[in-house]
């Protein structure tokens, strides 16, 4: 059955942006029906939007469109989700204040479904206190608010309060959960470290950094608050996902470690680096003849330490193993105080790194274990998180 998204358009000059957006949805099977303001009627014509969505646009509280039913609550009821975007200052002030003096205002305030706002306005707006208020206050109130993009605005200055792409909101919108893991704060690693030899050479490994974007990616869908500290540098972060890059091993534990206690789930999708070159000359190391002898010191094991450290947080692992897989991986289990262990067999048909699907059996702190069968990076996500939900209720 077709998900039912209602796309709401308030007065912005980012509405034209909201035409591409209803494009995507519908072609990612969809259906789409289009509210617009009256002002957002000045930036965008209901037409382009009705032969976009397939659907009469609403543009009024009465309408001579309007049949029997009082339509503001027959749309409420068929909306699974709903997005504002652009999003305004004024409406963002009404549905906070709850205002219900047109279409959408009344829309917003009948519905049910999960109504996601994607605020866009001048920088100096955005900045307001009062905006920003209002925005935590939607968002305690179980509103999915969406952080406003940095770049050039039509004021013609530069700062933060762009809406962001229609691809990465309809890629937000076609990922919305049930907001299951709303309140719940977590980190995600992922990706592999660099560990420089000079200015121009590194070691690292294989790691591709999906695993940990695919687990950003529904943990946010989900209504977490995440935090991804990613060594990957070419993937697209996911909409509602905070990224912090590093580089190095010692980078990664000093992210992760300032941010620990504010967690209530890590999971350490990250290839972190074992070993890494004792020295690092400062200059390009020119070629010789003959062998060359590298020394190598190990680097902090970061999920040891927070396991040492935890504080009533949930700590999740990963073990790329080659051979003994269950054994090591619940040997980690224990050795490293995680609640979870996440066992990758490297040598599975396929492979792992750079695969956009993945293997797993998942470990649990008190014994249970459960295989998976070959499914999406974003499944196991899902099945991770399910499992981090029960430890949670536990």
């Amino acid at each position: 059955m077709a998900r039912h998204i209602v796309v709401a358009i308030t007065g912005g000059i980012a509405a034209y942006k909201s035409a591409e957006l209803v494009s995507r949805l519908k072609k990612a099977g969809c259906e789409v029906r289009v509210i617009m303001t009256e002002n957002a009627c000045q930036f965008i014509t209901p037409l382009t939007l009705e032969t976009l969505s397939g659907y009469p646009v609403v543009t009024e509280m009465f309408s001579a469109k309007s049949h029997h039913e009082v339509e503001h609550i027959s749309w409420a009821k068929w909306a699974d989700s709903v997005i504002i975007a652009p999003a305004t200052a004024n409406i963002i002030g009404k549905i906070a204040s709850g205002i219900a003096d047109d279409f959408l205002s009344t829309f917003i305030m009948a519905t049910k479904a999960t109504v996601v706002i994607a605020p866009a306005m001048n920088d100096q707006m955005y900045a307001n206190p009062i905006l920003q208020r209002n925005l935590a206050l939607l968002a305690d109130l179980g509103y999915r608010v969406l952080e406003a993009d940095y770049g050039h605005l039509a004021c013609g200055t530069s700062g933060k309060g762009r809406m962001p792409e229609a691809e990465s909101l309809a890629d937000y919108m076609l990922n919305l959960s049930e907001p299951d893991l709303t309140g719940l704060k977590i980190m995600v690693t992922a990706g592999p470290t660099r560990e420089a030899v000079d200015p121009v050479r590194y070691l690292t490994n294989h790691s591709s950094g999906k695993m940990g974007y695919a687990i950003a990616k529904r943990a946010a869908a989900r209504g977490a608050e995440v935090l991804l500290i990613s060594g990957a540098k070419g993937l697209t972060v996911p909409w509602g996902v905070k990224v912090q890059y590093i580089d190095s091993a010692e980078e990664m534990y000093q992210a992760v470690a300032e941010n620990f206690d504010a967690q209530n789930v890590v999971i350490k999708a990250a290839a972190v680096a074992d070993y890494r070159p004792k020295e690092c000359a400062p200059e390009k190391i020119k070629k010789q003849d003959g062998a060359w002898a590298l020394e190598l010191e190990r680097t902090k094991d970061i999920l040891a330490a927070l396991g040492e450290q935890k504080n009533g947080q949930i700590l999740v692992g990963f073990a790329a193993e080659t051979e003994n897989v269950a054994q090591n991986a619940q040997k980690k289990l224990q050795k490293k105080n995680a609640d979870l262990i996440i066992a990758n067999n490297l040598r599975q048909e396929g492979g792992v790194f750079g695969k956009d699907t993945n293997q797993v059996t998942i470990y649990n702190r008190n014994g249970q274990i459960k295989e998976l069968p070959v499914l999406s990076k974003e499944a196991v996500a899902d099945e991770i998180l399910n499992q981090v939900k029960i430890l949670l209720k536990n």
